[in-house]
């Protein structure tokens, strides 16, 4: 049962990629990943790899990425078990350095350089807010939209003043921008920048192949040039494995359902995100 006023397709839509964000957020589940990305690996061979986790930490992981469709435990023989990535696990990899391209072009500037792995990690919890990702696309959508609209299409069933703590922490993080107290919300620049992002996330959660993004109803549609910003992220965390490269494939856009929104308006400028870009 939808839990939005959106229509059913983009309510579904917005679910996947949130239940795809919720499967990769969780703390150390990109690096766990990130060292399953060649062949293979013995439980101990992989825990070498992560040494940084505690004992008892790596295999409640594991077994909630298998459950989750992105690694498989493979039973060779009784001593012989190896872990890998599944085949949706290795098609979800080319967007993790979309995510640094986003990170190092919209957010803070650090104090010390930060590796490709934290831009990740940094980028995620903002994208995991509650309600950010239906709020982001009915912005998206709408272009502009009051406070008391965005709670009936957001969150229909609760008081409309519900909408104000998420909207608050978008603005804070920087992903949304209003001129004050009683006027509407819209994307800033870093905001309108995650459509790339979220079209990707979008098409891999529907099993589509990652060139589709650019088909996106609401996502594939140009995105407003900013300035480059540099970002800031938190304390410093153990070095990651390398990021794979971003890869495309040739298969034909394949968006069935219709336009998410059917109530966009006329495309109008964005203003400007705060001096610094969003904040962590």
């Amino acid at each position: 049962m939808a839990t939005t006023a959106l229509p059913s397709d983009a309510d579904a839509d917005i679910a996947r990629v949130t239940e795809a964000l919720a499967m990769i957020t969780p703390r150390w589940n990109v690096r766990i990943l990130l060292a399953l990305s060649g062949p293979p690996l013995r439980y101990s061979e992989l825990a070498a790899k992560v040494s940084w986790l505690q004992n008892g930490q790596l295999h409640p992981k594991l077994t909630a990425l298998c459950d989750a469709g992105l690694v498989e435990r493979t039973e060779h023989t009784a001593r012989h078990v190896t872990y890998g990535h599944t085949e949706r696990g290795t098609a979800l990899l080319p967007i993790l350095p979309m995510i640094v391209t986003w990170a190092e072009e919209h957010l803070e500037k650090a104090e010390r350089p930060l590796a490709a792995i934290e831009q990740i990690e940094d980028s995620l919890t903002l994208l995991t807010r509650r309600h950010a990702a239906t709020i982001l696309w009915v912005l998206k959508s709408r272009e502009e939209v009051s406070g008391r609209v965005l709670a009936r299409i957001v969150m229909p069933s609760s008081d409309w003043t519900n909408i104000y703590p998420p909207l608050r922490q978008l603005v804070a993080d920087g992903l949304v921008d209003t001129e004050g107290i009683g006027q509407p919300y819209r994307l800033s620049a870093a905001g309108d920048g995650l459509g790339p992002v979220l079209g990707t996330l979008s098409a891999w959660s529907a099993g589509q192949p990652l060139d589709q993004a650019t088909q996106h109803p609401v996502w594939g549609q140009p995105q407003a040039k900013s300035a480059p910003r540099p970002w800031a992220s938190s304390q410093s965390r153990p070095a990651p494995a390398a990021l794979p490269p971003a890869r495309t494939t040739g298969a034909s856009p394949a968006w069935r359902h219709r336009d998410l929104f059917s109530h966009a308006t006329t495309s109008r400028p964005k203003a400007a995100i705060p001096a610094g870009g969003p904040r962590r």
